[in-house]
């Protein structure tokens, strides 16, 4: 049913009038990202919950109606398919393509555009020669054969689900501290050689709670640890990925920030004002350069940290393997969870990589290509 329902929304979808298109781009930007608004009860904004999603609903519906003012069907196909190119404000998320990860057609770059083309010989050609599409369509089935990539390494990924406001309130800083290290334990008693924990587990400033990095340090001697924290370092805030190995620590940057989570995308004067008037002032997330490497055992994984393992950035020269850690309790309860575990299935196709994924609130497990 997947693949009838990609072919029916896409005929509609690339035959449509301008102002089908509006709204078309106006509930599509409902319905695929109304739990962005969620995250504002965190910040006790959650008045601004409908303002949000009608701006986001209003920025889609322009989008579509731009490319729906051009008549030619080519052009029109080329601006739809340009879209998994294009990121408003750094936010990449809206690949429609998507709708075929669950079908029988590849989201490979080639099979999508195979797809494309025939829903436009569906349109533009007459009667029977419309069956010419049905060749497109299967050539557009086609996987390419993946490498077995199992690896000799036990790992446990850790789902939590702790409620966001429950995770950054001090009363409930030393239990959580506690259920991770429980957590660690736990995966060593059931002989797992690598354990690894959510993005920010620990709900602190990691690096500098000496005693906690000394009591991972020490556990690292028995199982390789990866794990979420904040990170305070030259006046700045990371987001940052742990690493603990043989005793020694490793951490690794968040490279690509959240759009107005991490980081306000908007010229830095515009930046401080929306900080001050809506996050008391609160700095921006500082981000690492370049993407970087765990090497485990021997086995390199990239580490990503949330939405970056949903960025091309993340999977530059195509890493085999990736670490990826998650805290989906902003959107909870939303689609967001969903739509993030498909992206990553998404992503790990294209680069043929496998994704080894621990969220809080989220969608915990393996992915492969």
């Amino acid at each position: 049913m997947d693949s009838i329902f990609a072919i029916l929304g896409f005929y509609l979808l690339l035959k449509a009038d301008k102002y089908e298109l509006f709204w078309s781009g106006f509930f599509i930007g409902i319905f695929w990202f109304y739990w962005i608004s969620l995250s504002f009860r965190y910040y006790d904004l959650a008045y601004l919950i409908p303002f949000v999603i009608l701006v986001i609903a209003l920025v889609y519906g322009i989008i579509f109606t731009i490319i729906g003012l051009f008549n030619n069907l080519f052009v029109r196909t080329f601006l739809f398919f340009s879209l998994s190119f294009f990121s408003p404000f750094g936010f990449n998320w809206l690949k429609l393509e998507l709708s075929l990860i669950n079908s029988y057609f590849s989201t490979q770059i080639y099979s999508y555009i195979l797809f494309l083309t025939a829903i436009i010989l569906m349109i533009k050609l007459p009667k029977y020669y419309k069956l010419f599409s049905v060749l497109l369509l299967i050539l557009a089935m086609w996987q390419p054969q993946i490498k077995d990539q199992n690896l000799p390494l036990h790992v446990e990924l850790v789902k939590s689900d702790v409620n966001q406001r429950d995770k950054w309130d001090k009363q409930f800083e030393n239990s959580l501290v506690k259920e991770n290290f429980a957590s660690i334990k736990s995966a060593i008693n059931r002989g797992f050689s690598l354990v690894v924990l959510p993005e920010s587990a620990f709900p602190q400033y990691l690096n500098l709670h000496t005693d906690e990095i000394e009591a991972l340090k020490k556990l690292s001697f028995q199982i390789d640890i990866v794990t979420g924290g904040l990170t305070y370092q030259n006046h700045k805030i990371y987001n940052s990925s742990y690493f603990f190995e043989n005793g020694n620590m490793q951490i690794a940057h968040k490279v690509t920030l959240v759009p107005f989570g991490e980081e306000i995308p908007l010229p830095a004067f515009l930046s401080k004002f929306i900080n001050k008037i809506f996050f008391n002032s609160a700095s921006d997330y500082s981000r690492a350069k370049t993407p970087q490497n765990f090497d485990i055992r021997g086995i390199k994984f990239r580490s990503a940290v949330c939405f970056e393992a949903t960025t091309d950035k993340l999977f530059e020269n195509a890493p085999k393997r990736m670490i990826a850690i998650s805290n989906n309790a902003w959107f909870k309860p939303s689609i967001e969870p969903t739509l993030q575990h498909l992206l990553l299935r998404f992503y790990a196709k294209r680069y043929d990589t496998t994704i080894y994924h621990s969220a809080n609130g989220g969608i915990s497990g393996v992915i492969y290509p």
